[in-house]
């Protein structure tokens, strides 16, 4: 089985970690909080600190990147520069991997690379993003798929959500929230881990995929029933015909994984 390392494993990071142990393959995992080591040892992770601010640094950095695959998980950090210091972390981490044995990249990417063009959008949009965290996270996708001596293939993942992100907890109590009709572009962290699995199992490199769940309930009609399913306020929403939004297509993932989502219907999502 291959070697795979995991730059971030917290929230998504940590039990992509167990699920790839449980399937078989030896994993390396980074965290950039010391205290942590530990908990990534009781898991069966070979554990490294890693910081990279924006240049790569850390401890036991030659036997991390020693692998077969690395998945690169960690967001744009919220600052001023987002764009420019998310582009020298790329530059940084892309150097490291080119000088390593790894030739395989999973990077985890979000949908907050496609604008609200209200309507429905793939992977083959070209419009820039709106937000800045997305044009950082489009500005990483491009260095990556431009570095010729590993393959990338790139996940936009929707909106994190499972087990302790309940999404009724989100706008409880809120008044007055706005875009009551826009669609949610939302994906269970199980089906994330189970993606990535079947990305690397089935040896799929040099592609980006959406993934989000099938459904797309409006963002009214979703959060006042996960808040009421939680027993908690639910949110009140200002009604107006202007708003903007995305669909998220999954169809090419679908297709080309012949994958099927646990959590299809977002709704589901509150009763884990």
């Amino acid at each position: 089985m291959e070697t795979i390392s995991i730059l971030g494993c917290g929230w998504l990071g940590l039990p992509l970690a167990e699920h790839l142990i449980q399937s078989g393959y030896k994993v390396k995992g980074s965290t950039r909080t010391k205290n942590d080591i530990s908990i990534l040892e009781s898991k069966g992770i070979n554990p490294c600190f890693l910081v990279i601010d924006p240049e790569v640094r850390g401890e036991n950095l030659e036997g991390f990147f020693d692998s077969d695959i690395l998945i690169i998980n960690f967001p744009p950090e919220r600052r001023d520069d987002i764009v420019e210091y998310h582009e020298l972390q790329a530059v940084s981490l892309i150097q490291r991997i080119k000088l390593s044995s790894i030739k395989k990249v999973v990077f985890v990417s979000s949908t907050s690379v496609y604008p609200d063009l209200n309507c429905e959008v793939t992977e083959d949009e070209i419009e820039e993003p709106f937000k800045s965290s997305g044009t950082a996270l489009l500005k990483f996708e491009s260095l990556l798929n431009n570095s010729v001596e590993f393959k990338t293939t790139i996940l936009r993942f929707a909106g994190l959500i499972g087990y302790e992100r309940k999404p009724g907890r989100f706008l409880a109590g809120k008044k007055e929230v706005i875009n009551a009709q826009a669609p949610v572009n939302l994906i269970h962290r199980d089906d994330c881990i189970n993606i990535i699995h079947q990305i690397i199992q089935k040896n799929i490199w040099s592609e980006t995929f959406n993934a989000c769940a099938d459904l797309h309930p409006t963002r009214k009609d979703y959060y006042i029933n996960t808040a009421s399913k939680l027993g908690l306020i639910p949110p009140t929403f200002v009604e107006t015909n202007d708003y903007s939004y995305k669909i998220v297509s999954n169809e090419k993932l679908k297709k080309r994984l012949n994958y099927v989502y646990k959590y299809p219907d977002p709704f589901e999502i509150d009763n884990d």
